[in-house]
């Protein structure tokens, strides 16, 4: 047994890439409780989540056919669908065959058997009567069990596809919204270790120890919160000067310049708001002096009841916005390699 002490994440990794037996390892993550980690000889750190097939929490992996899927139960246009599907991480499914087909049809059966369809990702949206998948393969190469007359493109606007309840496919119109399923292949799984996350383009702060990622599309105050929340993170919250600090450094890093269209430049949104007009919080309901800062900018804040949404001016102070106004914005995610997340996938020993 190893016994380590005020281990950070990132050396207690090193230490298990060298591990190849099974060991015990009893952790004691930055001063707070211990844990016994069992590092079977079938998972590696390092491979990230792709043997343990965990990709999100709200998503179910099948064996049959080894991807991880999600049924959406809030009614989406085909193109939101699509859209919603992009931003898990995942895209908007479709079967590969008879044999994926009937086992997501047993997840449906089991899970939502109210449903009579959803969306899949198939459309002619291209080229009219020329089916396609969401990535580009022709229809024919993939499960195409149509319903019987089916596709006739009723009324000449059918151009997005539906599968029902009895495996048949069946063209429908776009703009209606219905659930849908989301699709993450087991083998297109690339896991962030270090921010124990499924997204490569968060950094790891080995001081902070969280990690960060700099949205370079620019989004009103409410959908940078959706945005974040969907990627299992949050609008990023200053807890102190060091963490200022490190934002601004990360903005100065990110390639602005490059970005055209019509937004506000200057500050990036943050997990702060007073839209409830009783003061400033962050997103988790504590004030800015509770959350250990509260470096305003000069004369800031100005807007009163017209800019109730928090951002942070480029050099790290603070600044109130309109929420309406596209900014760049910042996510964080909170590290849960060494607590919530081993504890729920693998089982803790204390």
């Amino acid at each position: 047994m190893c016994t380590i002490k005020a281990l950070t994440v990132l050396l207690l990794i090193q230490l298990i890439s060298h591990c190849s037996r099974k060991y015990l390892l009893k952790v004691s993550p930055f001063g707070t409780k211990e844990y016994i980690i069992i590092i079977a000889p079938n998972y590696s750190l390092l491979d990230g989540q792709p043997r343990q097939k965990f990709f999100r929490k709200d998503y179910t992996f099948l064996e049959d056919s080894q991807a991880f899927y999600k049924i959406h139960t809030i009614h989406k246009t085909w193109q939101d669908a699509k859209k919603r599907c992009q931003m898990e991480g995942a895209s908007l499914f479709y079967a590969e065959d008879e044999i994926e087909a009937d086992a997501v049809q047993g997840l449906w059966n089991k899970t939502q058997p109210q449903f009579a369809w959803v969306y899949v990702g198939i459309s002619d949206l291209l080229a009219k009567g020329v089916f396609e998948t969401v990535d580009g393969r022709p229809v024919l190469d993939i499960y195409n069990n149509w319903g019987q007359g089916e596709p006739n493109d009723a009324d000449g606007n059918e151009d997005c596809v539906i599968l029902r309840r009895d495996n048949t496919l069946n063209d429908d119109k776009c703009d209606r919204k219905y659930p849908f399923i989301c699709k993450k292949s087991l083998l297109y799984l690339d896991w962030n270790t270090l921010c124990d996350i499924p997204d490569p383009s968060y950094v790891f702060n080995k001081d902070l120890g969280k990690c960060y990622k700099f949205h370079l599309t620019p989004m009103n105050w409410t959908d940078a919160h959706a945005m974040c929340s969907i990627e299992q993170s949050y609008l990023a919250i200053i807890n102190s000067q060091a963490e200022a600090d490190y934002l601004v450094k990360v903005t100065e890093e990110a390639p602005k310049s490059k970005i055209k269209g019509n937004f506000l430049s200057g500050a990036v949104y943050l997990g702060y708001h007073n839209r409830d007009d009783d003061g400033w919080k962050t997103i988790k309901g504590t004030t800015l002096e509770e959350s250990g800062y509260t470096g305003w900018g000069n004369q800031q804040p100005d807007g009163g009841v017209n800019e109730p949404c928090g951002s942070m001016f480029y050099n790290g102070r603070l600044n109130d916005l309109g929420c309406h106004q596209k900014c760049f914005f910042i996510c964080e995610h909170d590290i849960g390699l060494l607590n919530s997340a081993v504890e729920e996938r693998f089982g803790v020993m204390e």
